[in-house]
């Protein structure tokens, strides 16, 4: 029995797996480990250096800065999708005339790296156009046209990926384009895609970080602003550990969040069916009739 990409593998193979994973696992314990003896043998974790987080005033900084990124976050993650979805369907569209402009915006915007892109809204946009974009909407949009320039490529590759054999089959049965997009396409990519979304998407929240170059105030520029303060101690290391940590946390909890829906879309509904299957059966169902009609004509 094989797979696409590879063999199976066999008794032997998962013994050896299995050992090489034990090793992986404790050298990277072993690492994690020298890392804290290291901080602990420097002072590190002195507690002078973190009686900054007793202050309710640094505490609501932190906060108001967590709100901020995701603010930022959720209102770029939505136009994103939103960008991709409709780029990807002018990608795929039949005409040239929609086709060809949407590639070169799609084309364009994957090319040019996003810190460029915040810097031409924030800086470039006000001073040409004389639109001032604050920095929170220079950061959004920024985020909004590379990450959906991306997804409209995840959007586009998912559907095309999907068998031929299946949109002939939904045209065979007088569906429209729409239709056969949107009930036979699109629910069978999407389960291919949500790995793939997640992924940018969580891109999209480690890319909210860039806004402090723009002086907006995100996680990371008051971490920078906390780890500067000399009364404080200068405590840099445990501001960025903190910070980190709170980004560890979103991640996981988006990843989180991926993994219900997509155990949720394998679900079946009460009394309903897949439009996969319904098509692949009208298929079945159209070819045995074709061959049957084939061996009445031959007597």
């Amino acid at each position: 029995m094989t797979s696409v990409l590879y063999d199976v593998p066999g008794p032997r193979a998962r013994v050896r797996n299995g050992l090489i994973g034990v090793i992986g696992t404790l050298v990277v314990l072993g690492i994690i480990g020298f890392v804290v003896y290291r901080l602990a043998a420097t002072g590190q974790f002195e507690p002078r250096l973190w009686e900054w987080l007793q202050f309710r005033a640094i505490q609501l900084l932190i906060v108001d800065a967590l709100l901020n990124t995701l603010s930022a976050f959720g209102v770029a993650a939505v136009l994103s999708l939103v960008f991709g979805a409709i780029f990807a369907a002018g990608r795929m569209s039949d005409h040239a005339w929609l086709r060809g402009p949407s590639t070169a915006i799609v084309e364009f915007f994957r090319a040019v790296p996003l810190l460029i892109l915040i810097f031409i809204l924030y800086f470039g946009v006000s001073q040409t156009l004389g639109l001032n974009l604050s920095t929170y909407w220079s950061l959004v949009l920024g985020l909004m046209l590379y990450n959906g320039s991306v997804l409209a490529e995840v959007f586009r590759a998912g559907v095309r990926a999907l068998p031929r054999g299946q949109s002939e089959a939904a045209y065979a049965l007088g569906l429209r384009k729409t239709q056969v997009m949107t009930n036979v396409l699109l629910p069978q990519s999407l389960r291919a895609m949500l790995p793939t979304i997640v992924s940018q998407l969580v891109v999209v929240l480690k890319d909210t970080a860039l806004g402090f170059i723009i002086l907006y105030p995100e996680l990371l520029y008051q971490a920078r602003y906390l780890g500067s303060q000399g009364q404080l101690g200068a405590p840099i290391l445990q501001v960025a550990i903190v910070i980190a940590v709170l980004y560890i946390l979103m991640c996981l909890l988006l990843s989180g969040l991926a993994q219900l829906l997509e155990k949720r879309s394998r679900r079946r509904r009460p009394g309903g069916a897949d439009p996969a299957e319904i098509v692949r059966e009208e298929e079945k169902v159209a070819a045995a009739q074709a061959q049957g009609g084939g061996a009445q004509v031959g007597g």
